[in-house]
């Protein structure tokens, strides 16, 4: 583990240059374009770039990197635009963040860190659902919702930690009831979400996932991973005390 743990920094050290002009968050078209360009490099280094490996006789050698996406989770941190200093919610000290992980479920996609302020307006975000960015002053209660909650309440939850599971209305009752069981889990939220490309999309700050159902494993994984995530600005602030009335669950 820490033989790959160096090698990985030695890859950050290699593409840092070239993607740390576009890791830095914005407004508008500037944003648009920061994030596509993003997206273009971290999909050239998953075809190109090469890595140091060491081999059973002890000798450096060359081989394929892991993907670009695990590229950029690895060199993620909290932005210098996103606020991570606000009063703990209900005055209580916040949860201990866990560290972003080095084997997270393979088909994520990592965005780019932009502004986490609080807007007491309508928000238009570039992705649906929404992986970050500006929210309202109030986040969503954790737990589980049977109709499609307000994007900027559940964009300040996951600015907190939450991992936010979202799923197609019409997906299958048995599969519905799946997801509903991590609603009672602490930092999750559970709702479905019109318009999904997936039957079923995991996202926490910054970090999205496209998963096949319900009973896809990588569900699993993504929770426990990237949930109190430490690129959350405001991770482990709680999940009580916001909006919403969640459905128990059981």
């Amino acid at each position: 583990m820490a033989r790959k743990s160096l090698m990985r920094k030695l890859l950050v050290g290699l593409v840092g240059a070239s993607v740390l002009a576009a890791s830095c968050g914005g407004e508008g078209s500037a944003g648009d374009s920061q994030e596509a360009s993003v997206s273009q490099q971290s999909s050239a280094m998953s075809e190109t770039t090469m890595m140091l490996t060491e081999d059973t006789a002890g000798e450096m050698t060359t081989g394929q990197v892991e993907s670009g996406e695990e590229v950029a989770l690895a060199r993620a941190e909290i932005g210098p635009k996103e606020i991570s200093n606000m009063l703990p919610a209900g005055g209580k000290k916040p949860d201990e963040p866990q560290p972003l992980p080095e084997d997270p479920p393979e088909g994520i996609q990592v965005y780019p860190a932009t502004t986490n302020r609080t807007l007491e307006r309508p928000i238009d975000y570039n992705r649906h659902p929404p992986t970050n960015g500006d929210q309202d002053p109030l986040w969503q209660n954790c737990g589980y919702y049977p109709k499609p909650i307000k994007d900027r309440h559940a964009v300040h939850s996951m600015d907190h930690g939450v991992v936010w599971i979202t799923y197609r209305p019409k997906l299958p009752a048995a599969q519905v009831k799946q997801l509903r069981s991590y609603a009672g889990e602490r930092y999750v939220i559970v709702s479905p979400y019109p318009g999904l490309d997936a039957p079923v999309v995991a996202t926490s700050w910054r970090v999205q996932l496209e998963l096949d159902g319900a009973d896809d494993p990588r569900l699993r994984r993504f929770v426990d991973q990237f949930r109190i995530s430490e690129i959350s600005p405001l991770s482990g602030n709680k999940c009580v005390g916001g909006v919403g009335d969640p459905e128990p669950v059981g």
